[in-house]
């Protein structure tokens, strides 16, 4: 009995000295938060206003406001201090409360980022500055006209002249030269940085730090390499017969630009689906206002602070941001009455929608995406919906007679946009990783070996062009775009679930509010409460997985 008392008195005393330190870890932590919120969220809202008057504008005056807050903002997170008390929280694995242990593990990779000389920051922020002013201001000059992106792809989208099209592509293609040794350089800078927190390379950070592990990433896109390269070859097939014909040309005279895009990542029109038809009478913003509002998600706060069209300086891309993760969501957009158009107004809508309707009683850093390919998964799915023809029926866009008609090649224009996509995020993630693992190599060369090896594309004969820095992601969104693929896989398992269990009550109407409480209550409300794996599963019933992909677009 007396062993039994004493047995008994040394377990509550351990358990009380450990409920003690565990307290008094979580309530450090609590300590922590509350100050960090207090100094960030003002230094996060000036730099996302400064960001976006600078996109929006193109003016020196706003760029130099940006790079400013963007300095002021990224070197926050270079307190050593700070760091040290994360450190000490996250070693003493006391802090279990599941927001208090989800924030810290959140914010430690933030500062661990930071933990390098505040001059090397500095640096790489002066030099992303000005590569993106110079693709922002560059138009291509063609027969001694300056012309837009959009002109560009509307060129290469309609034009039969091979002449003109070639000079087009080539056009947009001598932005190039004019940044390709500040992206050399900066890449070699982001690499300093990355070596100096311990890791190889910029591209294995990147991923690290981000949640995810970069060898399961290249194990899932050598899987989707091998699903879908077979079905991909016999497609691309298809494309070079009808280009053949279109052009006059034989098969092996088809160059890069006569694909109808600058970069082959769009599938080309060859099925009898003219959908910029169907959208030369129609406004895009006004259909997915609508459309957004039906599902119960309405979108006129973000529209209302949104810039839509095209002007002299400003970006001439698209992307949603969230000013102050408290309500002040916007889209740049350059928007024509197009499906390109279509799609990437509700796809960035998708992404105003997921930071829109996030949960605000939750911490800062949790109002947030799980992770960036979460948020891209809603974005694609909403984007995959300008070229449905029940989605354009339901929209008024088209009859029944006439979404009857289109539903077959339809689908199969999707299923190509898909695996022409596939391919191309392909050529990016395998270019980016083997560039940050040796920036001295051939870089051009590298660039057009990826291309041929997963987009089935030739090089054009003696052509040694640093194509690669057209890309804008690859200078000023490095590392990310494997994460637009992986949002496609998401974006499947999400269609699959909603179909199975979810929108089944046969009533559209119905069935689109049930769509969007669903993502509202089990994607977007959670915000970053969760590991990206453990939000998918708790939303879908299972983890991520390349199944349902294949599924709908190789099997």
């Amino acid at each position: 009995m007396k062993r039994t008392i004493i047995f008994f008195t040394v377990l509550m005393t351990i358990l009380w000295s450990c409920t003690s330190k565990q307290e008094k870890m979580e309530n450090r932590m609590s300590g922590f938060i509350s100050s960090y919120e207090t100094k960030i969220i003002p230094l996060y809202k000036e730099y996302t206003l400064a960001d976006w008057e600078a996109n929006i504008t193109g003016t020196d005056e706003a760029w130099a406001h940006r790079e400013k807050a963007s300095i002021e903002f990224i070197s926050f997170y270079t307190d050593k201090d700070a760091f040290t008390e994360l450190n000490e929280l996250k070693e003493s694995g006391m802090v279990k409360d599941p927001l208090l242990a989800r924030q810290l593990d959140i914010l430690y990779n933030q500062y661990l980022q930071g933990q390098i000389d505040t001059s090397l920051i500095s640096e790489q922020v002066k030099m992303e500055t000005e590569i993106t002013k110079k693709y922002n201001t560059f138009r291509a000059t063609v027969n001694g006209k300056q012309l837009s992106d959009n002109d560009i792809e509307n060129i290469l989208r309609s034009s039969t002249s091979s002449q003109e099209l070639q000079a087009a592509w080539e056009g947009h293609k001598m932005i190039g030269p004019v940044v390709a040794d500040e992206i050399l350089m900066l890449v070699r800078h982001r690499n300093k940085i990355a070596r100096q927190l311990g890791f190889d390379n910029y591209h294995q950070m990147s991923l690290k730090l981000s949640g995810q592990d970069p060898e399961e990433i290249t194990r899932l896109f050598d899987e989707l390499d091998s699903l879908t390269r077979d079905n991909f070859a016999k497609l691309k097939g298809d494309i070079d017969a009808y280009f053949a014909k279109h052009y006059k040309l034989d098969p092996g005279q088809l160059q890069p630009w006569h694909y109808q895009n600058r970069y082959f990542q769009e599938a080309p029109e060859i099925y009898p689906v003219d959908f910029d038809s169907y959208y030369a009478n129609q406004d895009p913003v006004r259909l997915a206002s609508e459309f957004y509002a039906d599902l119960g998600l309405p979108v006129d706060a973000i529209l209302a602070k949104s810039d839509l069209y095209e002007k002299p300086g400003k970006n001439q891309h698209a992307f949603s941001i969230d000013i102050d993760r408290a309500g002040d969501v916007r889209t740049l957009d350059n928007i024509k009455p197009d499906a390109n158009w279509m799609n990437t107004i509700l796809h960035e809508l998708g992404h105003g929608v997921y930071s829109y309707y996030n949960d605000m009683s939750l911490p800062f850093t949790l109002r947030d995406a799980a992770h960036t390919f979460t948020t891209e998964a809603i974005a694609n799915y909403f984007g995959r919906l300008a070229t449905s023809p029940a989605w354009m029926n339901y929209m008024g866009i088209i009859d029944e007679e006439e979404m009857n008609k289109i539903s077959e090649d339809s689908f199969r224009a999707f299923r190509l946009q898909q695996l022409v996509f596939s391919r191309w995020a392909q050529v990016m993630y395998r270019f980016e990783k083997a560039m940050y693992e040796n920036p001295d190599q051939d870089l051009n060369q590298l660039w057009w070996d990826t291309v041929e090896r997963y987009q089935m594309m030739k090089k054009p004969e003696g052509r040694n062009m640093p194509d690669w820095a057209t890309k804008i992601h690859v200078a000023l969104y490095p590392c990310y775009y494997h994460n637009y693929l992986l949002g496609e896989l998401l974006a499947s398992q999400f269609e699959n679930h909603l179909q199975d269990a979810v929108a089944i009550s046969g009533d559209v109407e119905a069935d689109l509010k049930a769509t969007g409480e669903y993502f509202k209550s089990n994607v977007f409300m959670p915000g970053a409460r969760y590991q990206w794996n453990e939000m998918i599963e708790k939303a879908t019933g299972e983890k991520l997985t390349a199944r349902y992909y294949a599924m709908q677009f190789v099997q």
